[in-house]
C-alpha cells in the first residue's frame, strides 16, 4: 500500500525545501539564501517521529503567465496538491503575510483539500507578529517551527498524525528491509581476562580458529568470524561472532596496548545487536561483570548473559540463584536479563544459548502500531492515573514508536517534564510487559508541545 503524501507548498524561500531535507535526513534539495531554487518537485521518503509519508518539495508558488517558467513551475506545484493527502502551506513569520501568501491561501481554500499551515522561522520573538498575522488566512493556528534548527517537530507529527496515521499497520523499519530469518546476526563475546570467550567461540565453529590458554588477555584485538548455526529445527541461521578482549577494572587497566584492546572491545559492544556477556561460573559474579552489562545495555544493545564453566561449577544450584539475585538488583533498569549457564569446553548449552540470541534480537527490532500502542496507553492511565504535582494535573495526550533497535517510544502531553522517574518505570515495565519486549533496553522520551507564550527560553 502507497504511502500517504504530504506536499510543502508555499512562497519562494520560505524554507521549504529545508524542511524537506530534515524530514528526510539527507540534503536532497538545494537550499539557498536566493529565491527560485527549487523547480520541479521532488519526492522523498519521509519519517517524522514514526510517522511515514511521502514527503514532495514544490517550487515557490508565484502569479506569473502559465507559458512562462515561473508559470509552469507553478502548475508542477498545483499538481504535488492535487495527488497529496495534506497540503503544508508555509510561511515566512518573520517576513509576515504578503499578498501572494494571501493568493495562495485563497487557491487552497477553492481546492477543498486538507490544508496545514505552517510558521517557518518562528524561533525567538522576531517571528510573533507573523505568527498572529497568519490567523487571517482561515487555516487555524499554525504550527510554529524551526525548519533549520528542528525546533517544532513535535507540533508538526501532531498536526499531521489525524490525517496519515493507519491503525494497526506495522510501521517499516528505520533501517530498510530487515528480514530477521535471513539477517545476519551480529554476536558479540565480553566478559572479564580468562571467562572463555575464545574457547566458546572455538566450540561454536569445531575448529581451533582463535588462541586460547589458561593465561588472561591472549586476546588483544576483536576477531569477526562469520558462521552458520544450525539449529534444533533444522534451520540455518547465519552469525558473525565478535570476540572481544577482557575487560579488567579500569584501575587495572594500565598498558596502552590493553586500553587500546578495551577500546577496541567496547567499540564491538557498539557494532553488534546481541552481546552475550560470558561469566566464569568457578568465580560468580563480580562488580566488573555488572559495570560490564550497564554499559551494554546504556549503548541500547540487547543483554544475554551466560555462565561458563558450568561443568566444573561447584555448589551450582546456590551459584545460580545468587548470581541471578544480585543480577536483578544490580540492573534493576532490565530486570529479567536472560541468564544461562554454558560450557564451553564440552558444549553444553551452546544451541539454547543462540536460540535466546535470536528470540532476545527478535524483540529487540520489535515495532508496535501507534493504534495498539494508544490501546494499552489509555488503559494503562485508567488502571494508574498520573500525579499532579503541585495540584496541576500532567495531562498526557498519546504514545507513538520512532524507532526500533533498541525499542525507542515518544510520549506527549503537557507538563510531562514534571512526570516522576517512578511513573516513567511504570510506563516502560508496562511496555516491556504488554509487547513482550522482555529486558532489552526500552527509550521513553517525553515531549511537550511548544508553548507561543512562552518567553523565558
Amino acid at each position: 500500500m502507497p504511502l500517504p503524501v504530504v506536499a510543502i507548498i508555499g512562497r519562494p524561500n520560505v524554507g521549504k525545501s529545508t524542511l524537506f531535507n530534515r524530514l528526510v535526513g539527507k540534503r536532497l534539495a538545494l537550499v539557498d539564501d536566493q529565491p527560485g531554487v527549487t523547480r520541479d518537485r521532488r519526492e522523498g521518503e519521509a519519517t517524522l517521529l514514526g510517522l511515514d509519508f511521502t514527503i514532495v518539495d514544490t517550487a515557490g508558488f508565484e502569479d506569473e503567465d502559465a507559458a512562462t517558467l515561473p508559470g509552469r513551475m507553478r502548475m508542477q506545484t498545483q499538481a504535488a496538491v492535487e495527488m497529496a493527502d495534506v497540503a503544508l502551506f508555509m510561511i515566512d513569520a518573520r517576513a509576515g503575510i504578503t499578498p501572494l501568501d494571501e493568493e495562495i491561501a485563497r487557491w487552497l481554500r477553492s481546492s477543498g483539500g486538507t490544508v496545514v499551515l505552517v510558521a517557518n522561522k518562528a524561533e525567538g520573538r522576531a517571528g510573533e507578529n507573523g505568527v498572529l498575522e497568519s490567523l487571517a488566512l482561515g487555516f487555524g493556528d499554525p504550527v510554529q517551527l524551526s525548519a533549520e534548527h528542528g525546533e517544532g517537530v513535535a507540533d508538526l507529527f501532531e498536526a499531521l498524525r489525524p490525517y496519515i496515521e493507519r491503525e494497526d499497520e506495522p510501521e517499516p523499519e528505520e533501517e530498510g528491509e530487515f528480514d530477521p530469518e535471513t539477517a545476519v546476526l551480529k554476536l558479540a563475546i565480553v566478559g572479564r581476562p580468562n571467562a572463555g570467550k575464545s574457547t566458546l567461540i572455538n566450540r561454536f565453529l569445531g575448529q581451533d580458529r582463535l588462541i586460547t590458554g589458561p593465561e588472561a588477555g591472549i586476546t588483544r584485538d576483536s576477531i569477526a568470524v562469520d558462521w552458520n548455526w544450525t539449529a534444533p529445527d533444522g534451520r540455518v541461521r547465519p552469525v558473525r561472532l565478535i570476540d572481544t578482549a577482557g575487560m579488567r577494572k579500569k584501575a587495572r587497566v594500565q598498558e596502552k596496548l590493553e586500553k587500546l584492546s578495551v577500546a577496541d572491545a567496547l567499540h564491538a559492544i557498539d557494532f553488534a545487536e546481541v552481546v552475550v556477556l560470558l561469566l566464569d561460573g568457578t568465580r560468580g559474579l563480580e562488580l566488573q561483570d555488572i559495570k560490564i552489562a550497564d554499559r551494554v545495555l546504556q549503548e541500547g544493545r540487547a543483554l544475554v548473559i551466560a555462565l561458563n564453566k558450568w561443568d566444573i561449577a561447584e555448589h551450582a544450584s546456590s551459584l545460580f540463584n545468587g548470581v541471578k539475585g544480585a543480577l536483578d538488583e544490580g540492573l534493576a533498569q532490565a530486570k529479567g536479563v536472560p541468564l544461562l549457564t554454558v560450557s564451553a569446553a564440552t558444549g553444553k548449552g551452546l544451541d539454547v544459548l543462540m536460540q535466546a540470541a535470536f528470540e532476545t534480537r527478535e524483540a529487540w527490532g520489535r515495532r508496535v502500531s501507534t493504534g495498539q500502542l494508544n490501546r494499552w496507553f489509555d488503559r494503562a492511565l485508567e488502571a494508574n492515573p498520573p500525579p499532579a504535582p503541585g495540584g496541576k494535573r500532567i495531562k498526557m495526550r498519546y504514545i507513538t514508536q520512532n524507532k526500533t533497535r533498541p525499542p525507542s517510544f515518544v510520549l506527549f502531553g503537557t507538563r510531562v517534564d514534571q512526570l516522576p522517574e517512578s511513573y516513567k518505570r511504570y510506563l516502560i515495565n508496562g511496555l516491556r510487559k504488554e509487547f513482550g519486549f522482555g529486558a532489552v533496553p526500552v527509550r521513553l522520551n517525553l515531549r511537550a508541545p511548544k508553548n507561543p507564550f512562552d518567553h523565558a527560553k
